[in-house]
């Protein structure tokens, strides 16, 4: 009499990635240059000259894309980097939307 092995079949579950949100750097025409740099160097961590890079394209083009996180992250950047400028009576504006 044989017996049967059943082979073993292991199932393993993905974690899906959640879904990554863009934050966006909006250009207006008040905020002093050397503050927006400060931000993106406090809140993103960029060092002076990305910040730089990064405060010039925005100036140039209207906006400019920070950074990609997961949406709590992108969120909380967006708004402490937001309010950053509100406290000094800026309108600087960071915004995010889905990375695609």
């Amino acid at each position: 009499m044989k017996t049967l092995v059943k082979p073993r079949v292991s199932t393993r579950t993905k974690t899906a990635r959640p879904p990554l949100y863009k934050v966006i750097l909006l250009n207006d025409d008040f905020t002093p240059r050397e503050f927006v740099v400060a931000v993106l160097k406090a809140v993103f961590h960029m060092g002076e000259e990305k910040a730089y890079a990064v405060m010039l394209t925005a100036h140039r083009r209207g906006a400019c894309v920070i950074a990609v996180f997961t949406r709590d992250v992108a969120d909380t950047k967006a708004k402490e980097a937001t309010d950053l400028g509100k406290s000094k009576g800026y309108p600087l504006y960071f915004t995010t939307e889905p990375e695609e």
